[in-house]
């Protein structure tokens, strides 16, 4: 048993211990919170993009770094899942993205400020959250091309051309599924198709999407790959 005086000074030197642990590691984790939170890339356009977020009230609708409502997508990965392309198709014109559908209000956003939030969209998918949110395990797309000499599956196709289209059992249901397309379709009829849907099939649902030369050079090769099985 500790004498009255020992006992002090255990409680005392425990408590000087501890608080002196309980520092330094409150000083280590400031000294991590500018590379945690990406603080340098944190451009004018990224600070415009939050204001828009913001005066917007985006949070009313989708949720970032785990605030905000549950109605639409969680958004803190979205430019990791969707890339630029997509971010800025659908958010000059959801409707046109998604025909039909239930779409997000079309805010008419300037293409400047389409560009400033795309950034700050970045910008958050970059911010060290220690593994949040987690990464979808359901549907992710199959990564297994069609044939040994098949070109490798295209970025632009994982984050568009999926969020519509299936393949290989993976991907979206509000276009047909791509299984098999490059021996319906040649690639000079996938290459009409992709620069202007509507004006291969007037009324189609398929939006035009703004996409440059390498990007539709590299979807025309890659469609053109798939190919029916042999039976």
């Amino acid at each position: 048993m500790l004498s009255k005086s020992a006992a002090k000074a255990f409680f005392l030197g425990g408590t000087v211990l501890l608080s002196a642990i309980f520092l330094g590691l409150t000083w280590d984790t400031f000294q991590q919170i500018p590379g945690r939170t990406n603080a340098a890339a944190l451009t004018d356009s990224v600070k415009r993009g939050k204001h828009l977020w913001e005066d917007n009230n985006c949070m009313g609708c989708h949720t970032l770094f785990g605030e905000g409502a549950y109605y639409a997508p969680e958004l803190t990965k979205v430019f990791e899942r969707r890339g630029p392309v997509f971010i800025a198709a659908q958010l000059k014109n959801p409707q046109a993205m998604f025909p039909g559908e239930r779409n997000m209000t079309n805010y008419h956003f300037e293409d400047a400020q389409i560009a400033d939030l795309v950034a700050f969209f970045e910008w958050c998918g970059k911010v060290d959250l220690n593994g949040f949110p987690a990464k979808p395990t359901l549907g992710a797309p199959a990564q297994r091309a069609a044939g040994p000499n098949a070109p490798p599956r295209p970025l632009i196709f994982s984050q568009l051309c999926i969020t519509c289209h299936a393949l290989e059992g993976a991907g979206g249901t509000v276009g047909p599924a791509l299984d098999g397309v490059g021996s319906r379709f040649d690639a000079a009829y996938l290459d009409r198709w992709l620069r202007d849907p509507a004006a291969v099939k007037p009324g189609t649902k398929m939006p035009k999407l703004p996409l440059d030369e390498a990007q539709l050079t590299e979807l025309v090769t890659f469609l053109s790959s798939q190919k029916e099985m042999a039976r």
